[in-house]
């Protein structure tokens, strides 16, 4: 390039998030991503029904494992991921002012509530078995036993706004108990959760346990609600008629549907650190012991 000639900038095409690992959508689809202004600021792939079944795929693969390390040690995991977030807080931060226009202060607290939001829930792993499980009396000779376990592969719609809050609202009490999912990220804002997945990819979690796609939402619901290998949808998207579309598919192997229809600033409040939610995805299972003599 000659003294004095401007160049084009060489914009970045984010990628699916996947077993681990980045991948260009199966469709080759890439669409462009506009900050406020509206001017193209980055390019990202948009999922396809082939890429939500790969996700589904590698989601079941890691329930087995994910489920059956102890309840302390996901609790590390999930520390240890917000640690991470921590560490490169100026990256989400840089994310959410480029791609939201987002001013410094309001990128900051989100970003800060965020990392915040899951240490409260990386708290609940080890914490939430003896709250909401029990201790039956029966009328024979055994102790009878309910606890709570995970429902295997849940696939949650995250909010357009707040794109990083919300997500790790919605992600966090699917995953402590031992759940894997499969997420859509905000379609208003797309480069947020892809960020937030190029951070996460080098942390503790096991390959699988969380999937990040982002898309076009009316699109894939239907092929959320009718794929037979997932358990649970959590739809915090706020579209009435998404959600009907999810209920209506979600019948044919009575999958559980869990709306989480929350106003924007809720998500910035305790409402979205409700222990409670922790239990929308997890299985009450009851085991009979004999007491022995």
């Amino acid at each position: 390039m000659r003294t004095g000639e401007s160049r084009l900038e060489v914009q970045k095409t984010y990628k699916l998030f996947i077993g681990g690992k980045f991948v260009r959508g199966e469709s080759g689809r890439v669409d462009p991503a506009a900050g406020r202004d509206r001017k193209v600021i980055a390019n990202y792939c948009r999922a396809s029904r082939k890429d939500f079944r790969d996700a589904v795929t590698s989601a079941r693969s890691a329930v087995a494992g994910w489920s059956k390390q102890s309840a302390y040690l996901r609790g590390q995991i999930l520390y240890r991921t917000a640690e991470m977030l921590e560490r490169r807080r100026s990256e989400l931060e840089a994310e959410l002012r480029r791609a939201h226009g987002a001013k410094a202060s309001v990128a900051r607290s989100e970003t800060g509530l965020s990392i915040d939001r899951l240490v409260h829930y990386a708290g609940w792993t080890d914490k939430f078995a003896q709250l909401f499980g029990s201790v039956n009396p029966v009328a024979s000779s055994h102790f009878n036993f309910t606890t709570p376990e995970p429902t295997g592969v849940v696939v949650a719609l995250c909010p357009d706004e707040p794109a990083l809050l919300g997500l790790v609202s919605v992600l966090a009490p699917i995953i402590l108990s031992g759940n894997t999912g499969v997420i859509l990220g905000s379609t208003t804002q797309p480069l947020v959760p892809l960020t937030f997945s190029e951070l996460i990819a080098t942390s503790d979690l096991p390959a699988g346990v969380v999937n990040i796609l982002t898309g076009n939402r009316t699109e894939l619901a239907p092929h959320f609600a009718s794929h037979m290998d997932t358990n649970a949808i959590v739809d915090a998207s706020g579209d009435a008629a998404i959600g009907r579309e999810l209920q209506r598919g979600g019948g044919f192997n009575v999958k559980r549907y869990v709306p989480r229809q929350l106003k924007p600033a809720d998500w910035r409040t305790m409402q979205a650190e409700n222990p409670y939610w922790i239990l929308d995805t997890v299985e009450m299972k009851t085991a009979w012991h004999p007491i022995g003599l």
